[in-house]
């Protein structure tokens, strides 16, 4: 949602997406998988039906999906294939490049911090980051964490200066603060606290601050605070310079130009993710941090409950608010799915997960190439959640 993606309006018509129509020709050339292992010999369900459009009439590679239910248990599903060049199998709860899931990941330990007394919620940026914050109508004095966390600091997003398109930078390592400088060298879009607007940049900030209040690398932080408390074991932050995909996965792809063949960009450098989109992760497993999470495992309650309060963002969807790095979208059968959604080169990952036990990933292996698929992908995991 809204993630690694530049934004320039001429190139990117689409909902944001960089040029990436066009897929429904690759689409025709695969058929889907049959379910996963965990399905296997059962009449495919609502879900399975889905993943099997997803790469049919979407034209997506592959789809993964896993599913948790009140009881507890899990059902995982994938359709189409793992690799275009040699037709393997879409491995079941494959690894993938989870994107914008990661900025919770970041808000969780920047929240441990407040409730730690290193950090304050409320307290200028400036304050953790001295003399870093500035540009043209950027300050860092006037710029709370709050608002950093919550997308309403006015900064204007890095990814805007990915003009070329993302393939030249496929294996490309940023520094965090060159992030920042490409950041910066744009105008604010608006004065902080004057409206809500996604912007990637929040989030380098917000990992900056992670590292100046412990002193350690954030990668360090993050798998110490939240990847093991919440028992995830097949998620990681990789390391400067891992352009792989450790664990069994699916194959991403990407292309700049709707009339350019799919690239394979699964392995690439995710630098330009950082604190905002760099981890990777399974469906599975990002289904058990959001329900950590939700669980009180992850947070104080006072912690939990401002990151649960939300504004509205209306460019993520209809009904959806934000919080602290956290969305709460309505669902049709009642109620509210927390979670957050996240775009990466090759991958986009629909999630949303409730206070009840009830939790739903789906992943896609190429970025949607038209303004719909992930309005139906987030009506898919509302099927999930709810039928």
């Amino acid at each position: 949602m809204n993630d690694l993606r530049p934004r320039n309006r001429r190139r990117n018509r689409l909902a944001a997406f960089v040029a990436f129509s066009g897929l429904g020709l690759v689409g025709g050339l695969i058929a889907p998988n049959a379910a996963s292992a965990a399905s296997a010999g059962r009449p495919a369900d609502a879900v399975q039906r889905r993943l099997d459009a997803l790469v049919r009439d979407d034209g997506f590679p592959a789809a993964l999906a896993s599913v948790t239910r009140r009881d507890g248990s899990v059902r995982d599903h994938t359709a189409g294939v793992g690799d275009l060049r040699t037709r393997a199998r879409v491995p079941v709860d494959g690894q993938v490049r989870i994107g914008s899931n990661t900025k919770p990941f970041t808000a969780v330990a920047v929240l441990q911090l407040v409730g730690e007394g290193k950090v304050g919620l409320d307290e200028p940026v400036e304050t953790y980051l001295p003399g870093i914050v500035r540009g043209d109508g950027i300050d860092g004095r006037n710029i709370t964490v709050r608002q950093v966390l919550q997308h309403t600091s006015g900064l204007p997003s890095y990814t805007n200066t990915f003009s070329k398109g993302l393939l030249p930078l496929q294996h490309t390592y940023f520094e965090p603060r060159e992030l920042l400088d490409r950041a910066f060298s744009q105008k604010a879009t608006s004065r902080p606290g004057a409206k809500w607007e996604y912007s990637n940049t929040n989030y380098i900030v917000a990992g900056l601050i992670v590292e100046k209040a412990t002193g350690r690398p954030l990668r360090e932080e993050i798998t110490k605070r939240v990847v093991r408390r919440a028992g995830l074991r097949h998620t990681y932050f990789p390391n400067v310079g891992d352009q792989t995909i450790r664990e069994p996965h699916p194959h991403g792809y990407h292309r700049d130009d709707p009339k350019a063949p799919l690239t394979d960009v699964t392995e690439e450098d995710p630098s330009q993710g950082w604190a905002a989109g760099q981890v990777v992760s399974t469906p599975s497993d990002v289904n058990r941090f959001f329900s950590a999470l939700l669980g009180g495992r992850l947070l104080a309650p006072a912690q939990l409950g401002q990151m649960r309060t939300t504004v509205p963002a209306p460019m993520m969807g209809k009904g959806v608010r934000y919080g602290l790095g956290l969305t709460s979208t309505p669902l049709s059968c009642g109620g509210v799915a927390w979670g957050h959604g996240g775009d990466f080169p090759g991958y986009h990952t629909s999630n949303g997960a409730t206070d009840d036990g009830r939790a739903a990933t789906i992943a896609v292996t190429s970025l949607p190439n038209d303004p719909s698929q992930p309005a139906r992908m987030a009506a898919d995991i509302d099927n999930a959640l709810c039928h």
